[in-house]
C-alpha cells in the first residue's frame, strides 16, 4: 500500500480506531516506541546524550577491548530516526570522529578502513554544518579533531585537514 492510500484510509477512521492503531504500533517494536516518545514527549538533549554514550561504548567498551564501529554507526542511524535537530545530528556525527581520534591516540594506528570511516563521517558532519549554517558553532571542535591527528598514519591528518580547509576558509 502506498503512503497516499494509507493516508486516505486513515482519514476515514474514527479517532478511537486511530488511537488503537497507534498504540499497536507503539508496542510493536523499540524503534516505534522511541519515535512516539520523542514525538510526544521530547527530551532531545537526553536522547542525544544517550546515543553519544552508545557511540562512546562502541569505541571504549566498559569491559574488554573490542572496537565495534558497526555499533557506533547503528547508534547514529537509530538517532537519525528520532528526527533530531540539525545541530544535534552534527554533534553526534562529529562525536563519532572525535571518539575515533581518541581511540587511535589511546591504542595506536588502526587500519585504512577505520580512518576512511572517520573521514567520511567528518565530511558528512561538516557538510551538514555548512548546509545549516552551523559551522561557527562547531569550528573549535572541528579544528581540535584535525590538530589531534598530526602524528597519525594512513594520510588521516592530511585528509581531515583538506576537509577542514574546504569548509573553513
Amino acid at each position: 500500500m502506498a503512503l497516499r492510500e494509507l493516508k486516505k484510509h486513515l482519514e476515514n477512521l474514527p479517532k478511537d480506531e486511530l488511537i488503537k492503531i497507534i498504540g499497536e504500533l507503539y508496542n510493536l517494536n523499540k524503534q516505534n516506541k522511541e519515535f512516539c516518545e520523542n514525538k510526544f514527549n521530547p527530551d532531545s538533549e537526553g536522547k542525544l546524550q544517550l546515543y553519544k554514550q552508545k557511540v562512546k561504548e562502541a569505541f571504549f567498551p566498559k569491559r574488554g577491548y573490542q572496537l565495534k564501529l558497526s555499533d557506533a554507526r547503528k547508534a547514529i542511524s537509530d538517532f537519525k530516526k528520532l528526527s533530531p535537530s540539525a545541530e544535534q545530528l552534527c554533534d553526534i556525527l562529529l562525536y563519532y570522529t572525535e571518539m575515533g581520534v581518541d581511540f587511535t591516540n589511546e591504542y595506536g594506528d588502526i587500519d585504512e578502513n577505520f580512518y576512511t570511516s572517520l573521514e567520511n563521517n567528518y565530511e558528512k558532519a561538516l557538510e551538514l554544518m555548512s548546509k545549516n549554517k552551523l559551522l561557527a558553532v562547531f569550528q573549535e571542535r572541528c579544528e581540535a579533531v584535525v590538530s589531534n591527528t598530526i602524528d597519525m598514519g594512513w594520510g588521516f591528518h592530511d585528509t581531515l585537514s583538506d576537509i577542514y580547509s574546504e569548509y573553513f576558509e
